[in-house]
C-alpha cells in the first residue's frame, strides 16, 4: 500500500483566514465568539456565534463565481486555494490522478433561505436558476475540482460533524490503494443563519450564554451546548513517493483512520461510547501505536453535556484507563466554536501543527472541570510537548464517528 503525506494546508476560520493566524489564535486561546451580526436574534434562544471575519471571496474567485455560489462553497474554495498554493502540487500530477474529497454537514443553507423567501414573497418565477447548484452539498467539491482541473473523483462527504474527518480518511484510502496520487480533502460550512440557529436552538443543542468567554466550554461542568461556528479547512494528501520525488514540503504522514456508526440515535451519542471508541482504536491500530509514543488528541469536544462525557469514555476504552491519563487532549472549539462539517478538517490541521511545533493548544475556558471528564484536557494555557502521534476525532449526528492519526514522516 502507498504511504500518504500532507503537503499543503489552508484555513478560513472565526479566528484567522489563513493557517498562521489561525494557529496563533489557538495557542493563545483567542476566542472568536461574539454576538451574531448576520440577522436580528430577538426571540432566539442562542444569540452568540463564531463568525468568520473579514473574508473577501474576490481574493480567490471571479465575480461571476461568487454570485453563483453559496458562502460555504466560497469558504471551501478559499481554503483549497491556500492549500494548493502551499503544496505546489499543480502541474506535478496528471489531472486524472488528482481528486477532491470535500465535505459539508448541511450545504448551502443561506441560499435555501434566500430562495424560499423569494418563493413566498414573489412567486416561483423569481427563484434563481442557480438555486439548486448553489444549495447542494456536493458543490464545494465540484467547484474546487473545476477550479484546479482535478479530473479524478470529486466526492462530498456528508456525515454531519464528522464530514471533514471522513473526507480526509476516505482520501487516505483512495491514495493508499492507488486510485489517486493527490487529493484536495477537507470540509466547509456556513450555517449561521436564522433557520439553523433557530433549529439547533430549539433542539437544545446550542449554548444560551450571552458571555462570549463563557459560551463554548468543552469538558467544563458549566457547559450547556455548543456555539455555532463556520469556515473551511483543506489539506493536500499526496502519495509519499510522489511528494518525495518532487521535493515537496511534508507536514506529516497520515497513518491511521477509523470510521464507525453508533447505530443508536439520530442526535445523542451512545452513552457507552462503543462506536467512538472503535473509531479511535481502529486509527490507533493502523498508526501502530507503541508504549513510548507521546500522544495528543484534538478532541471533538463540543461543549454539550452528552458529547463530552461520552468522548471521555471513548478515549478511556480505546487507550485503556491508565494510558488515557497520559494522553494530552484539548478541544479547540473553545476558540473556534463548532464549525460543523468543517470542524474535522480544521481540527486535523490543528493536530498537525501541534505535532510540528511541539505545542498543544489549550481548551479555552476550561476552569471548572466536570468530574465525568477527568482526563488531561490542557485547560486554558497551551503546553509545550514533544509529540510522536496526534489524532483528531469527530462525532456527528446520525451516530457518525471518525478519527484520523498523523505522525512525522520518516
Amino acid at each position: 500500500m502507498n504511504r500518504v503525506v500532507i503537503t499543503g494546508m489552508g484555513v478560513i476560520s472565526p479566528v484567522g483566514n489563513e493557517v498562521d493566524s489561525f494557529w496563533e489564535s489557538l495557542v493563545n486561546g483567542k476566542v472568536g465568539i461574539g454576538p451574531i451580526t448576520r440577522f436580528d436574534t430577538t426571540g432566539y434562544k442562542a444569540t452568540l456565534a463564531a463568525e468568520v471575519k473579514g473574508f473577501d471571496p474576490s481574493v480567490y474567485m471571479e465575480r461571476s463565481d461568487i454570485l453563483h455560489s453559496d458562502l460555504y462553497t466560497q469558504f471551501g474554495i478559499a481554503a483549497a486555494a491556500q492549500a494548493v498554493e502551499d503544496s505546489g502540487i499543480l502541474g506535478t500530477v496528471n489531472p486524472e490522478r488528482m481528486a477532491v474529497y470535500f465535505g459539508t454537514g448541511i450545504g448551502g443553507m443561506q441560499t435555501f433561505i434566500d430562495e424560499t423567501r423569494k418563493l413566498i414573497e414573489k412567486g416561483p418565477r423569481r427563484i434563481s436558476p442557480f438555486f439548486i447548484p448553489m444549495t447542494i452539498a456536493n458543490m464545494a467539491a465540484g467547484m474546487i475540482a473545476i477550479r484546479f482541473g482535478c479530473k479524478g473523483a470529486a466526492m462530498p462527504s456528508v456525515t454531519a460533524c464528522a464530514s471533514g474527518t471522513n473526507a480526509i480518511g476516505e482520501a487516505l484510502r483512495a491514495i493508499r490503494h492507488g486510485y489517486a496520487d493527490a487529493i484536495i480533502a477537507g470540509g466547509a460550512e456556513a450555517t449561521i443563519t436564522e433557520l439553523a440557529v433557530g433549529g439547533f436552538g430549539n433542539m437544545m443543542a446550542l449554548s444560551t450564554s450571552t458571555d462570549p468567554m463563557a459560551a463554548s466550554l468543552p469538558f467544563d461542568k458549566r457547559r450547556g451546548g455548543f456555539v455555532m461556528g463556520e469556515g473551511a479547512g483543506a489539506l493536500i494528501l499526496e502519495n509519499y513517493e510522489h511528494a518525495k520525488a518532487r521535493g515537496a514540503k511534508i507536514y506529516a504522514e497520515i497513518c491511521g483512520y477509523g470510521s464507525t456508526c453508533d447505530a443508536y440515535h439520530i442526535t445523542a451519542p451512545n452513552p457507552e461510547a462503543e462506536g467512538g471508541a472503535r473509531a479511535i482504536s481502529d486509527a490507533l491500530q493502523e498508526a501502530g501505536i507503541t508504549e513510548e509514543d507521546r500522544v495528543y488528541i484534538n478532541a471533538h469536544g463540543t461543549g454539550t453535556p452528552l458529547n463530552d462525557a461520552a468522548e471521555t469514555i471513548a478515549i478511556k476504552k480505546s487507550f485503556g484507563e491508565e494510558r488515557a491519563r497520559q494522553v494530552l487532549i484539548s478541544s479547540t472549539k473553545g476558540v473556534t466554536g463548532h464549525m460543523l462539517g468543517a470542524a474535522g478538517a480544521v481540527e486535523a490541521i490543528a493536530a498537525i501543527l501541534a505535532l510540528n511545533k511541539g505545542i498543544v493548544p489549550p481548551t479555552a475556558g476550561l476552569t471548572e472541570p466536570d468530574p465525568a471528564c477527568d482526563l488531561d484536557y490542557v485547560p486554558v494555557t497551551a503546553r509545550e510537548s514533544s509529540l510522536d502521534l496526534v489524532l483528531s476525532t469527530s462525532l456527528g449526528f446520525g451516530g457518525h464517528n471518525a478519527c484520523v492519526a498523523f505522525r512525522k514522516a520518516e
